[in-house]
């Protein structure tokens, strides 16, 4: 699988702003954003620009790296959050410090919480003496999935035309050409995984975070070093022994850490069932500027790549395709 660099719209944009010398310091004004939009999370916020282009202006409230269920808001988000005319939530528990947020702001701008628009699964297991895993819950990590990717585009889509009628033709030429891009992604993922051997295909991770993927393209959680939708639970020793026992059993290679938290664990894990740890995964947040990780696509590709080249030993890669 070959993968190609897909700019989104509005990179084109600054691109010949730069070359014909037009923007700030040009002696010519940039023209101010139509509208103000705020998001949650660092994924909902890459999927918001790529739809809204240079025609809004985006705020993200969580930065790259940032650990959503941890998050601790600033007094600056409040404000952001206020004068959003939208604020687009990933949904769930996954950024419920969102709500008041929007509610001390005392904004009036439509929110748009995307878990409520995808196709959802539920996720975690029972644990035993651990009341808040009684139950399944919905996984709120929806966006691991492409096809509800390519929903949640179209929401924001029809959102940001709501708010801002005169952008309605940017907002439908940015969200089309991106849509193309994230059915292109979804099927260079599933020819990518689909060079793995089926009993190759079995995953470890930090924390339940990739029901969607292992559903979408035929991977199975074993199990994972924090057994719950969210990084804030706290494994058993009864939890960390019924892994090992059965990572050795499965015989699964590798375990995989996540971008945004201490690997402590999963290393304290891999070497007492005599497993390695691989590259981290970018789970619950998106990585730097820099990073492989720096966009939603970009961020699906690189893990996918780490993940079939973990589970082949190093014997599979993504590039080439």
């Amino acid at each position: 699988m070959t993968y190609r660099l897909l700019l989104p719209p509005f990179a084109s944009v600054g691109l010949i702003a730069v070359l014909t010398g037009c923007g700030p310091g040009s002696g010519e004004p940039s023209r101010p954003a139509a509208v103000q939009v705020s998001a949650t999370t660092t994924q909902v916020a890459d999927l918001v620009r790529n739809v809204a282009g240079d025609r809004a202006e985006v705020n993200g409230i969580l930065p790259p790296n940032a650990d959503p269920h941890d998050y601790e808001p600033r007094p600056s988000d409040v404000a952001a959050l206020g004068e959003a005319a939208v604020v687009f939530k990933s949904g769930g528990d996954l950024d419920l410090f969102a709500d008041q947020l929007i509610e001390a702001g005392g904004g009036d701008g439509e929110v748009v919480a995307l878990l409520d628009r995808v196709t959802t699964i539920e996720g975690g297991d029972d644990h035993e003496g651990e009341e808040e895993h009684a139950e399944d819950a919905v996984d709120p990590h929806w966006w691991q999935d492409p096809r509800n990717a390519v929903v949640a585009v179209e929401a924001i889509r029809d959102a940001l035309i709501t708010a801002d009628p005169g952008g309605a033709e940017t907002y439908e030429t940015n969200a089309a050409d991106y849509l193309d891009e994230l059915e292109t992604l979804d099927d260079q993922i599933a020819g990518c995984i689909g060079e793995l051997a089926p009993e190759r295909r079995k995953l470890v991770t930090e924390h339940d975070a990739l029901g969607y993927y292992a559903d979408r393209y035929g991977l199975e959680i074993i199990g994972t070093t924090i057994p719950a939708l969210t990084t804030q639970a706290r494994p058993s020793a009864g939890d960390t022994a019924a892994l090992v026992d059965l990572i050795r059993s499965e015989d699964v290679p590798v375990i995989f850490p996540e971008s945004a938290l201490n690997p402590k664990l999963a290393t304290a894990i891999a070497a007492e069932a005599d497993a390695t740890v691989g590259e981290p995964l970018y789970a619950d947040t998106l990585g730097p500027a820099d990073s492989e990780g720096a966009t939603y696509i970009g961020a699906m590709r690189a893990n996918t790549a780490t993940i079939v080249s973990g589970l082949s030993g190093g014997a599979l890669g993504c590039e080439g395709q």
